[in-house]
């Protein structure tokens, strides 16, 4: 259990059952009266945001969350599949849980997840991914006018922004992030 003094941005509650994230905090000492303390939240499993006062004598749940690093290891048609590296323990996970980040898996490649009472809620992919072009046009000669980027496709469908200077079969740094395009990788 927290006491109210312990809220600050950033820490995870539980309220009902569900996991909050404090994404504001704010202090308040009136003239007269006890102390508040007002937090803005957002909840970690469907993104909603609630605000909520809390007064010095209040107690506040602590979620069952846990940190875990799981590879990645392939998609069986239905589900993405990772591995927990000590225990082999595999985890099913869903694109509808992915999102766009189902474009930047890698095999092998280390993702975090939090977990809630066991059930992934979050997951975070390598920062940086390689990939290769498959599909762009070539740049237009004498346009050379900055940070002007053309569409350019990777070997899953996704389509980024690239530099004019990038072609087909060169490889390109990916921000997992953003989904944008962050550096051309030199061969070799």
């Amino acid at each position: 259990m927290f006491s109210a003094s312990d809220l600050r941005k950033g820490l995870k509650i539980e309220i009902d059952g569900q996991p909050w994230v404090i994404t504001d905090f704010d202090f308040c000492k009136p003239g007269k009266g006890t102390a508040l303390y007002r937090c803005k939240m957002k909840n970690m499993i469907n993104g909603a945001g609630m605000e909520k006062t809390y007064r010095p004598t209040d107690k506040i749940e602590k979620p069952d969350l846990t940190e875990c690093e799981m590879y990645y290891s392939y998609f069986d048609g239905d589900r993405y599949v990772f591995s927990n590296p000590e225990t082999y323990e595999e985890m099913l996970v869903s694109a509808d849980f992915l999102g766009n980040n189902v474009y930047f898996l890698i095999e092998d490649s280390i993702c975090k997840f939090v977990l809630f009472n066991g059930e992934p809620i979050e997951v975070t992919l390598p920062t940086f991914i390689e990939k290769e072009i498959v599909e762009t046009e070539p740049a237009v000669r004498g346009d050379t006018a900055t940070n002007v980027t053309k569409p350019a496709k990777i070997d899953n469908g996704y389509e980024i922004q690239v530099p004019l200077f990038i072609n087909e079969g060169d490889m390109v740094k990916i921000d997992t992030r953003t989904g944008e395009y962050a550096e051309r990788v030199s061969k070799g």
